[in-house]
């Protein structure tokens, strides 16, 4: 195991770029029969999971936090359950994308940008998040849906990620 110097947040990030690498590196080269698969009839296929991992990087970093990017709109767009289907090699790159603007955020934004508050609306109600919380969010987000894809790989046996 490779271990990462600096700050908390340093490794936190760092070791989040490596999941994202390896998330990015088993979705690149599957088929759409294998985005297809899916863990059980009523659960989300392996592509429409990836998609919307992408689709929430993209909504909370660009559209919540008020960054405004026309690839981060047209990435918040995926994910639905009406979306077109897209290649392996497509949802790499977009993962790739969504990443870059994410991570130019966080090597930019001091502590007290990341305690600046932003509006977000939930079942009608509005709440004040920070930057700080949405980095969280979208952190566990990644790894919670990234586990239902490890998942979905292996039932079917194909390589998971290389954790």
């Amino acid at each position: 195991m490779e271990q990462v110097e600096g700050s908390t947040l340093d490794v936190i990030y760092e070791n989040w770029r490596g999941y994202q690498a390896k998330l990015r590196d088993c979705i690149a080269p599957l088929t759409a029969e294998q985005l297809a698969l899916q863990p059980a009839p009523h659960m989300w296929p392996l592509g429409q999971v990836v998609q919307h991992i992408i689709s929430v990087r993209a909504g909370w970093f660009s559209a919540t936090l008020q960054d405004a990017d026309a690839a981060m709109n047209a990435y918040m767009e995926w994910g639905q359950r009406d979306s077109p289907a897209r290649s392996g090699a497509q949802m790499a790159r977009g993962l790739d994308e969504t990443w870059a603007f994410i991570e130019a955020r966080l090597q930019r934004w001091t502590a007290d940008d990341c305690a600046i508050t932003f509006p977000d609306e939930w079942e009608g109600e509005i709440f004040q998040v920070s930057r700080s919380w949405v980095i969280y969010h979208v952190m566990e987000h990644d790894l919670h849906h990234g586990g239902e894809v490890s998942l979905i790989l292996g039932m079917n046996g194909l390589p998971t990620l290389d954790l």
